[in-house]
């Protein structure tokens, strides 16, 4: 097999952006940011997990832009974002409302969907006046807020210190993935996907997986082992969506059901039997129709604004 950075064909391969943007971040970091459907329709966000990137959201990129302006980019360190010197939930709070300032009009709402680490990349962000300003609703997909490796089951041994010091060597090795092998692809579906997952959503994901850097991978998982973002969950006040898959061994259910009981304005927990912690790719439809919901009961047809609007904000 040869070594692409994505797939090439099918539902997930990564669909070309009407319009790709550089932004830069507080500290300097620069973000490849992507826009792809109308210019005046509703907004939605889409920010990616650890090891992954844009093209992790390709089918719903490819579903919802024929009638929705969806914004995707990818995180310091991953996909075409160059890697930085600074890795912390701070950092990723920092870039998602750089990402919301470049993109959106002032006042201007949209829809934000986080997957795993750009789950928590929201959790950082709930108390910056950018989310607020912006954040009609979010949808948060196979994301926790702390004790991640203490309760992850990617190893099948008894919860407690030794399968924990081991799950954090296993993640945050160093080592190379290597090329995409049949092998390869059996590991990466029992770690991060359901065991009825379709041959092609494992390839797709192996694709983005493989071609993560080996030092942000190492770099971010750091940040996740230490994560504790619990007083985000009780600053995201604007209604929120949770869905998890209940055969995910990174963020399982519990993580979950603590999100949906801890969130002020939580307004549905979808647990999906079978699924792993890859929910945007194993339940594409399912994840698409989340976000247009969520577009459709709390952004009204009027806030979207005009293309020229948006055009003269950006080159203010």
């Amino acid at each position: 097999m040869s070594r692409l950075p994505h797939v090439a064909s099918g539902p997930y391969a990564p669909p070309v952006a009407a319009r790709v943007l550089t932004v830069t971040s507080a500290d300097g970091a620069r973000l490849h940011v992507e826009v792809h459907g109308p210019e005046d329709a509703p907004a939605v966000v889409l920010s990616h997990g650890w090891t992954c990137s844009t093209a992790f959201w390709a089918a719903q990129i490819r579903a919802l832009s024929a009638d929705h302006r969806v914004i995707a980019y990818d995180q310091r360190g991953h996909g075409r974002s160059p890697a930085s010197r600074v890795c912390a939930t701070d950092a990723l709070a920092d870039d998602l409302e750089a990402v919301l300032k470049a993109t959106l009009a002032p006042g201007e709402q949209a829809v934000i969907a986080g997957h795993s680490m750009g789950g928590m990349t929201v959790l950082a962000a709930a108390a910056r006046p950018a989310l607020h300003e912006h954040a009609a609703a979010v949808l948060l997909c196979s994301t926790g807020s702390s004790r991640l490796v203490a309760s992850a089951t990617v190893l099948p041994l008894r919860e407690g210190r030794v399968r924990t010091w081991l799950t954090r060597r296993v993640l945050g090795s160093r080592a190379p993935l290597g090329p995409v092998t049949p092998l390869a692809l059996r590991i990466l579906k029992y770690g991060t996907m359901g065991p009825g997952s379709a041959a092609h959503m494992v390839e797709a994901c192996a694709r983005i997986v493989h071609a993560c850097p080996r030092g942000a991978r190492h770099a971010w998982s750091r940040v996740l082992d230490l994560l504790d973002l619990d007083h985000g969950v009780r600053q995201l006040t604007m209604p929120v969506e949770v869905v998890v898959g209940t055969a995910d061994r990174l963020t399982p259910p519990v993580h979950a059901r603590a999100l949906a009981a801890g969130l002020p304005h939580c307004v549905g927990l979808t647990e999906l039997p079978g699924l792993g912690h890859m929910t945007p790719v194993e339940a594409p439809d399912l994840v698409t129709g989340k976000i247009r919901a969520l577009v459709a009961a709390h952004i009204s047809a009027a806030s979207a604004p005009k293309a020229d609007a948006v055009h003269a904000e950006e080159s203010a």
